[in-house]
């Protein structure tokens, strides 16, 4: 019915059936032709090989053949979906590559959407979610920055700012030429060392929204990442206030007329320069600097579209005064009537070399009695902003080009010019002007100017504020970033839809900007905003140390000009440079950092984003696994590994996936909370029809755990039956010395009681696979009433110990004693001994032993003999005889079996061999020593006792028999069986 067509449009060129514009596909694919794939209802195993040219004479087949060879798709997801039903001559959506049972790489990719849904792109993956592909028609995007506008411009005009203009050339005459050349070194290097890291991370793979902060917290982990963005917002928001300040600065030294109040005048002591120097006043800065402050959040307010309208606008004047300044060095002559310009001299060269660090004022003005004295330290807390400014190209990373291309080239390229423009305008500065006229200028950019100052006044006011408009645009953004990752809770105020603007966290930064502005002092800010930016500096050196370090699979960047040497260094640098600002700057901002994290790792929602340290740990913990070999561990440094077998015997309420109190017992078998303990449940069934249910009850024990506070790991295992399932568990759980080596599980106390008659075979079947494979087993009657961590225990641990155990048994009661619940309680060991005459010299013996093993106990032999004369407690003589009663049954039951099929003993399915007066002793034996527990320990809080090995060949219910009458009327008891080797020693 289809042939007619396929025809149609094999002959027609093979388009791609609904295909759309050409333009929207690659070169690649466009350059191929692409035929539909029909669906066929009875030919399921057809496949369309139309990639094989048929003129090709490789080929077996003909071109004739090849049109009958067609695939029928039809996707299993589909199927299982909501997708409606479809006859074969309805509508489909077809692909070629149905038979490798995926959507093809060109649909994945979003080349060609195959349906017309939209999902939802993933957001930052948390709490172990999963990534989905977005498998929808790419829509039209804004216009793209490239390297030059979208990096290099913003780069350049965020270095460039308010300390270069009004600030520098004071530094050059406070520290000279030579340390003001070390000095823009030595903040160069660090910017430019992270410049190299931030390269090397920007290369590593896409990016999101952030700037900063994702690629720390990617790298780092959520907590790390929010501490430092958080404070990396403080610093924009900061600077913003600095950009402000700066701008209104300069407007009242340009025009005085608009002070509001009267400038205050300070006379200069100790300067050849006679005349008064005045500055703004401290109020006018206040006033002008919050209008200010307030326009520009109106403007903020109107959008990102407003401001990258705006934005190349404050450009040009940067760049004119820049020729202006550097056109007045140039044309300065002695002789000009500005007092204290000397043009390009070699005599200001010499006498500008030297350092003149002194006293000044709060205004920077030279005083013999002022209260600030700078050092080369200082100068490096006020010039390291004028370096900052190297994350403008990462913040905008949604919309370049080609981010792992434009950010590495853009932000180099912007730091290296703006480094190289410092060293020469250092030089240039220390030889137009003497000493004095540096100190006290503090507008010499200007002064110097050609044709005339205003331009240059122009220039910074436009600089300085288009910086602050992109300090209150940026912040904002970095906030609403960290606040949609939702890993605080507390910053939800802050969250943004997609598109959306940030109003709330602009409030919040405006808020803060104007309280620094408030301030009113350039000088007491800028420190506070180096340390934040240092300390976001250090974090992309340590996440590009870590990253390179560990040089995981997926650590491949584009940008290959960088080592783990070279970030280490920088981070190092960034630490140093803090120190040397400030030491008590650094430890507030530190001690700031770490109560974020400590709060984030608290209160934050679980995140993992595939950082650096999750990496480190798995490698530390290959090596450490490795470094353990496959030989023995000594028993100084042996640890218990429960194996906690979750099954219950019987039936649990819904959504509870483990009995409540085993992992308060594993708790008890750890010192100080640490080891590792491991909870299996076992899933019957097939194992690819339960695979979903093993993940959610998966999820749900681990969840357990996290809640009962336990460490320890949730596993579940699909098999055919408990004993298969256990039997896989056991050989196969663990790596190298890190296998579980105790098995823990609860008592069957309902076996009987619910008439559950599969329990006992189950039972001695795992009992009988922890024997063969060596492992120690705990069996916990009683466990309902195992006490938690609150509940006080007093009285005694009594310890049976009966067969050796590598002191396994010694060493849990140990254990139990560092709990506080059991802390109150003594031990009591209670020996067996064969004859009256072995008693003292037993006793002897097991006090010697538990002394070396620095074990205190009190020590009780019992003699079997005894056992004769001693009277039987009389509900173990009634258990007795009900178990003597049930074995006799069970035992007739089996003979007229055996009898009427004419076949020897079975039971469980084996062979079985019955001594009727070994069952008897068996049970006498049990009696004696129920009787005996009754007796002495009925007050006991925990009684430990040896587990007999099932006896071979006996059924499995005769040995339930035993081990209910063992433990008959025993409150609270642990059943333990130690393996092939000692787990205490005497030695040190």
């Amino acid at each position: 019915m289809h042939s007619n067509r396929d025809k149609e449009e094999m002959d027609s060129g093979g388009e791609i059936e609904g295909g759309g514009d050409e333009n929207e596909f690659p070169s690649a694919v466009r350059g191929r032709k692409y035929s539909p794939v029909v669906a066929h209802d009875n030919d399921r195993a057809v496949l369309e090989m139309s990639s094989i040219d048929p003129r090709s004479s490789s080929s077996p087949y003909s071109k004739q053949d090849l049109k009958k060879v067609k695939v029928n798709m039809q996707s299993d997801v589909a199927s299982e979906g909501s997708m409606p039903n479809q006859s074969v001559n309805g509508p489909q959506r077809e692909s070629k590559l149905e038979l490798f049972g995926f959507d093809s790489l060109v649909n994945i990719l979003g080349l060609k959407s195959m349906t017309g849904d939209q999902i939802q792109a993933p957001s930052s993956p948390r709490d172990g979610g999963d990534v989905s592909i977005a498998l929808e028609r790419p829509r039209p995007t804004a216009v793209k920055s490239g390297t030059l506008m979208g990096v290099f411009v913003p780069c350049l005009q965020n270095i460039m700012g308010i300390i270069y203009y009004i600030r520098f050339s004071w530094i050059v005459g406070m520290a000279g030429i030579g340390e003001s050349l070390l000095l823009v070194a030595f903040c160069g290097s660090c910017t430019f060392l992270t410049t190299i890291s931030l390269s090397a991370i920007a290369t590593n793979g896409a990016m999101k929204g952030g700037g900063p902060y994702y690629l720390i917290g990617r790298a780092l982990g959520p907590e790390v990442g929010v501490s430092i963005g958080l404070c990396f917002f403080l610093g924009n928001a900061v600077a913003g206030a600095m950009y402000v300040l700066g701008a209104v600065e300069t407007f009242l030294d340009a025009v005085p007329a608009a002070g509001i109040l009267r400038e205050t005048v300070t006379r200069v002591n100790g300067t050849n320069i006679a005349e008064p120097i005045t500055r703004p006043s401290l109020h006018d800065l206040q006033i002008y600097g919050i209008v200010v402050t307030i326009l520009l959040c109106f403007i903020v307010f109107g959008g990102v579209k407003i401001i990258n309208r705006v934005a190349p606008a404050f450009l040009v004047p940067v760049v004119f005064s820049l020729v202006c300044i550097f056109s007045g060095i140039l044309l300065a002559r002695n002789d000009r009537p500005a007092v204290g310009i000397t043009g390009l001299s070699s005599e200001s060269f010499k006498d500008n070399w030297g350092s003149a660090y002194q006293r000044t004022s709060n205004a920077g003005i030279p005083d013999p009695n002022g209260n600030i004295y700078w050092s080369f330290n200082a100068l490096v807390g006020l010039f390291f902003p004028a370096v900052t400014g190297i994350m403008a190209g990462s913040n905008r990373s949604a919309s370049l080009k080609d981010t792992q291309h434009s950010i590495p080239i853009g932000t180099l390229a912007a730091t290296l010019t703006t480094s190289a423009l410092y060293l020469v305008s250092v030089l240039f500065f220390g030889s137009v002007a003497t000493r004095d006229k540096l100190l006290t200028d503090r507008l010499l950019t200007a002064s110097i100017a050609w044709p005339f100052p205003a331009i240059v006044y122009v220039g910074i006011i436009l600089s300085t504020l288009g910086a602050a408009l992109q300090s209150l645009t940026g912040a904002p953004r970095l906030l609403a970033a960290i606040a949609n990752d939702d890993i605080l809770p507390v910053l939800n105020y802050f969250k943004v839809v997609d598109g959306g603007e940030p109003h709330v966290a602009t409030f919040f930064t405006a808020f803060i900007c104007i309280g620094c502005v408030v301030i009113g002092n350039l000088d007491l800010i800028s420190p506070t905003i180096t340390m934040f930016y240092l300390l976001c500096y250090a974090g992309v050196n340590l996440s590009c140390f870590l990253l390179d370090l560990l040089d995981a699979p997926s650590w491949r960047p584009r940008w290959k000009f960088h080592h783990w040497s070279l970030s280490l260094v920088g981070a190092l640098l960034c630490i140093v440079i803090m120190f040397l600002i400030s030491w008590t700057f650094t430890v507030v901002s530190l001690a700031l950092a770490s109560l974020i994290y400590y709060y984030v790792s608290i209160k934050g929602k679980a995140g993992d984003w595939g950082d650096g340290f999750k990496s480190a740990y798995f490698q530390l913990a290959l090596r450490s696994l490795r470094s353990l070999g496959a030989s023995q561990v000594h028993p100084k440094n042996w640890y218990p590994i429960p194996l906690i077998f979750c099954r219950p015997w019987g039936k649990l309420p819904e959504n509870v996936p483990c009995h409540p109190k085993l992992a308060d017992f594993a708790n008890c078998m750890k010192k100080k909370g640490r080891g590792m303990s491991i909870f299996i449940s076992i899933i019957d069934g097939d194992y690819h029809e339960r695979v979903e249910d093993a993940k959610a009850a998966c999820k749900q024990l681990s969840t357990y755990i996290d809640y009962k506070q336990c460490e320890g790991v949730a596993e579940i295992v699909v098999a055919p039956n408990m004993s298969e399932g256990f039997r896989g568990i056991v050989q196969t759980m663990g790596l190298g010395n890190l296998k579980p080596n105790i098995i823990v599980m609860r008592y069957p106390e309902i076996w009987r009681r619910e008439n559950l008659i599969d329990i006992p075979a189950t039972f001695v079947g795992i009992i009988n696979d922890c024997i063969v494979a060596n492992k120690a087993v705990v069996i916990v009657k009683g466990l309902d009433e195992w006490p938690n961590e609150y509940q006080r225990q007093y009285g005694t641990i009594d310890l049976y110990w009966i067969v050796r155990d590598g002191g396994l048994m010694l060493l849990l009661s140990q254990l139990l004693l560092t709990k506080d619940s059991f802390e109150g309680c003594k031990i009591q060991v209670f020996c067996i001994a064969e004859e009256d005459s072995d008693a003292e010299g037993l006793k002897a013996d097991v006090k010697k032993f538990l002394y070396d093993l620095r074990m205190q106990a009190e020590v009780i032999v019992i003699s079997m003999k005894s056992w004769e004369g001693q009277g039987e407690q009389q509900e173990s003589i009634e258990a007795f005889s009900a178990a003597q009663g049930r074995i006799a049954s069970y035992l007739g039951e089996m003979k007229e079996r055996a009898e009427r099929d004419k076949t020897p003993l079975m039971a469980d399915g084996k062979l079985v061999v019955v001594n009727e007066q070994q069952v008897e002793k068996f049970l006498y034996t049990t009696l004696k020593l129920n009787s005996t527990i009754l007796k002495y320990s009925r007050m006991a809080a925990v009684v430990f006792v040896s587990l007999p090995p099932p006896p071979a060949n006996h059924p499995a219910f005769f040995y339930m028999e035993y081990m209910d009458l063992l433990v008959e009327n025993v409150p609270r008891l642990l059943i333990v069986r130690g393996y092939r080797r000692d787990v205490v020693t005497l030695f040190t």
